[in-house]
């Protein structure tokens, strides 16, 4: 955790780093242990309807969770309905109430259906759960969702797996702005440099898998993605300078002695 900084609270979850990652799409379950090392998350992803939850080997066999929290999503869900009785299953399977709420619209764009999103949370908040809620870059349904009573807002940095990056840093910033819930960026991350950017933006934490999970060298990359949040946080914290349209000397020109 950087000095001064206090830890991300996410319902009854606390965590010291500020990086999210997934389980999806790693060559193999050695390889997604080894970059979840490299990426010193405390909190994975995992997809309840990618989860042997019977006997045999299961990718969480491969995550040490003694010092990982799971957070269980609802991947591949197109309807309210179908996302609560995934989570249901995920809260009976994983003793969890932690769920990543994830409604898409369509099979193309896989981008959030919002009006399926905010029903599923409204459903899923009364049942007790810790709703952190997939959603576009839209300020307003951002701001519904929190009066729903979702403990986090996760709005997109750009579609899931485009690897584009933070594609509308304005709108990400005024969901923050008027944000009382943590705000973490999720889907679209390409590369360490994005992270930052996010951070910079003053987000509380920033979600990834595809760019880690298809790089060349996934451990070097997920140690790269810890690097970018960490770098990001801290400028945040620090506070860059103003942006100015003029040149400005880095060196003062007060009390210069002409012609010396």
């Amino acid at each position: 955790m950087i000095p001064g900084d206090t830890p991300l609270r996410i319902g009854e979850h606390s965590f010291d780093s500020r990086l999210f990652v997934g389980t999806g799409k790693y060559s193999t379950h050695e390889v997604m242990r080894e970059a979840h090392t490299a990426s010193g998350t405390q909190c994975v992803t995992v997809a309840v309807r990618r989860v042997n939850l019977g006997s045999g080997e299961s990718l969480l066999d491969f995550i040490d969770t003694e010092r990982i929290t799971l957070l269980p999503n609802t991947a591949g869900c197109f309807s309210a309905d179908d996302a609560v009785r995934t989570a249901r299953l995920a809260r009976e399977a994983l003793d969890n109430k932690l769920i990543k709420l994830e409604v898409l619209a369509d099979e193309q764009t896989l981008l959030p259906e919002p009006i399926q999103t905010l029903e599923a949370t409204r459903t899923l908040v009364a049942e007790g759960f810790t709703v952190l809620a997939y959603t576009n870059d839209d300020p307003v349904i951002a701001r519904r969702l929190e009066d729903l009573g979702a403990a986090a807002v996760m709005p997109l940095g750009a579609p899931i797996g485009s690897g584009l990056g933070i594609l509308n840093p304005r709108n990400i910033l005024a969901i923050k702005a008027a944000a009382q819930v943590p705000i973490i960026v999720d889907a679209g991350v390409g590369t360490a440099s994005d992270v930052a950017v996010a951070m910079e933006l003053g987000v509380d934490g920033v979600l990834l898998n595809t760019a880690v999970a298809l790089a060349d060298d996934p451990v070097q990359m997920a140690r790269a993605m810890q690097h970018g949040w960490l770098a990001g946080r801290a400028a945040f914290l620090a506070g860059r300078m103003p942006r100015r349209e003029a040149a400005s000397p880095s060196s003062p020109t007060g009390g210069l002695i002409a012609g010396a």
